[in-house]
């Protein structure tokens, strides 16, 4: 079955480092778009960045430029988000999200980062 599983969250201070992996299965990975998603507390899920199929596009919200990279290795069928320079704004549990066209849309099980001195 499809699976889409997170890793690599916890606590870090500000201005931290931290990196997401996310590892999936039960699906052609590589045909998929995949992005990252969180969810702050008491707040809506938001797009954090996304990466093309074959890894030749990214985008980022404007709230993570130049500090969030997110990359793909689809030997691995891993997805990964790169956090530097993390604030307390950053505190969220981050989702893994795969999709392909309209109708195939994948999530996981979401990871927490907290960012805290």
């Amino acid at each position: 079955q499809v699976q889409l599983v997170e890793s690599g969250g916890g606590l870090v201070q500000p201005g931290g480092s931290l990196r997401l992996s996310c590892v999936a299965s039960g699906f052609t990975f590589g045909y998929y778009a995949m992005r990252w998603y969180r969810q702050p507390p008491g707040k809506e899920r938001e797009l954090v960045a996304g990466i093309s199929s074959f890894g030749g596009s990214t985008s980022y919200a404007d709230y993570v430029k130049g500090r969030f990279t997110i990359s793909r290795d689809n030997a691995k069928n891993t997805v990964y988000l790169q956090m530097n320079s993390l604030r307390p704004e950053d505190t969220a549990v981050y989702y893994c999200n795969a999709v392909q066209g309209s109708t195939n849309d994948y999530w996981g099980q979401g990871t927490q980062v907290t960012v805290s001195s």
